[in-house]
């Protein structure tokens, strides 16, 4: 049974002989009426707001529908990004490896500069040494003939020709090593900062899902709350319906109640004067006869005392134990097994254990609740005073809504549903209506001996 405030039967019983102590009277009748009506106009404004709630679930659960959508976009975008950042990350990595490899090239590239740089300088010497270019003059004068001539030309030729290329080598590699450290730097550069951008977008759409996620769950909390409100409203509804139904029947069983009554009044009436008619005619007759005394054994089996069967022993209240069993948590502030506080009383024992009324009443409402679970809701009209009982956590029912129960009647078996902790009955008491903020639960213990 959910937290909204339930109006109760208040009074379905009152037009029962049987179940109230005080006469039944038109004030009665008129009572119930008036009753039936406010039921009325109750269960009128519970469709209007379950109407009203029906719209609101409508709007949000629209809302949602573009939010998921907006959502969906962002989606798409976050993977197209990933699978972009992804696909970075990738060129990276083998821009890396392709870092690895021109080191390894620049590494052999230095090693021939290394070289050259090495033989550069030790021609360099020799030049220094034999003056330059002499040492060719030298060999070219140095022939023996003229065809020793043209070998050497071709000679120092060729070898010039080799210092020449050597230079050019050296200085097209030296261009190249540079060229490739300078591309392999800017590439990896601009993959970085393609990536940092794309990290940037990923983070800005991560933040934007984040919120529509947000935005999401507070419309589906809404949802929740106003789903929660239309059940309530749902569960009042079908209450109250079962209460107008109650007092409806109260009004009938008061109206024959009525009827019953007047006929009793009538009969006793002409019962007393037909008894008039009997003691005239005695009288009448009695008067010349002479005047004896009759024997008080005589008188006394004349008129016999008619003997009333003696009633169910029940407590100073009119109640009594709803179901054997030990008092396990009692009425009160608690903090175990649910912390807070207990509007009723625990009466707990194993086995197949039966649940009675604790008193004559109607039931108003015999249901599933989430928390409840199984759970009996009787009226009671006791000395002019309506009470409401509540058995909850039944493990099954016998009795269903609008039933008239008597005292000690069976209403179900003791049980473990609804949100309990194992096997037990958990009896309220409420002095006028159940509501939701049950404050006009009284302590059960104030009533009845448990």
């Amino acid at each position: 049974m959910k937290k909204y405030v339930i109006s109760l039967s208040t009074a379905v019983i009152i037009g029962l002989s049987s179940l109230a102590s005080a006469p039944a009277n038109a004030d009665t009748l008129n009572s119930l009426k008036n009753q039936q009506q406010q039921n009325n106009e109750k269960r009128s404004a519970v469709e209007s707001s379950i109407t009203q709630a029906e719209k609101q679930i409508e709007s949000l659960q629209g809302k949602q529908v573009n939010l998921e959508e907006e959502i969906k976009k962002i989606d798409t975008t976050i993977t197209s990004t990933n699978e972009k950042i992804t696909a970075k990350v990738d060129e990276i990595h083998k821009t890396e490896n392709e870092i690895k490899q021109l080191n390894q090239e620049i590494a052999i590239l230095k090693e021939r500069i290394k070289k050259r740089n090495e033989l550069l300088k030790n021609r360099a010497r020799s030049f220094q040494e034999s003056g330059g270019n002499v040492d060719y003059l030298e060999v070219l004068f140095g022939s023996s003939d003229f065809g020793d001539f043209i070998d050497r030309v071709g000679a120092v030729a060729t070898i010039m020709d080799a210092d020449q290329e050597l230079i050019k080598e050296h200085e097209q590699d030296k261009k190249d090593l540079e060229e490739k450290q300078t591309a392999v730097k800017n590439k990896l550069a601009n993959l970085k900062n393609m990536l940092s951008d794309l990290q940037a977008m990923k983070a800005d759409l991560t933040k934007q899902k984040a919120e529509k996620d947000r935005l999401m769950a507070q419309l589906a909390k809404k949802e929740k709350q106003i789903a929660d409100e239309k059940m309530n409203l749902q569960e009042e509804a079908e209450i109250l319906a079962s209460q107008g139904s109650a007092i409806q029947k109260a009004i009938d069983l008061e109206k024959k109640h009525q009827a019953a009554l007047q006929a009793a009044r009538e009969r006793a009436a002409q019962e007393a004067a037909e008894r008039q008619k009997a003691a005239a005619r005695a009288a009448a007759s009695a008067a010349p006869a002479t005047k004896h005394t009759v024997p008080k054994s005589a008188a006394v089996q004349q008129a016999p005392v008619r003997q009333s069967t003696p009633a169910r022993a029940v407590s100073s209240s009119n109640f009594v134990k709803p179901s054997a069993g030990m008092l396990t948590s009692p009425f009160g502030y608690r903090t175990n097994p649910s912390p807070g506080f207990h509007y009723g009383v625990d009466i707990a024992q194993g086995g197949s254990v039966p649940v009675v009324s604790a008193a004559d009443g109607v039931v108003t409402r015999a249901y599933y609740s989430d928390s409840y679970g199984n759970v009996v809701l009787v009226s009671h009209s006791i000395n002019g005073q309506v009470f409401t009982t509540v058995y909850a956590h039944l493990n099954s029912m016998s009795v269903s809504s609008g039933q008239v129960v008597a005292q000690g009647q069976q209403v179900g078996y003791m049980g473990n549903t609804g949100q309990s902790f194992g096997q037990h009955l958990h009896f309220e008491l409420h002095k006028g209506e159940w509501n939701a903020a049950k404050s006009n639960a009284v302590n059960p213990a104030s009533y009845i001996p448990l």
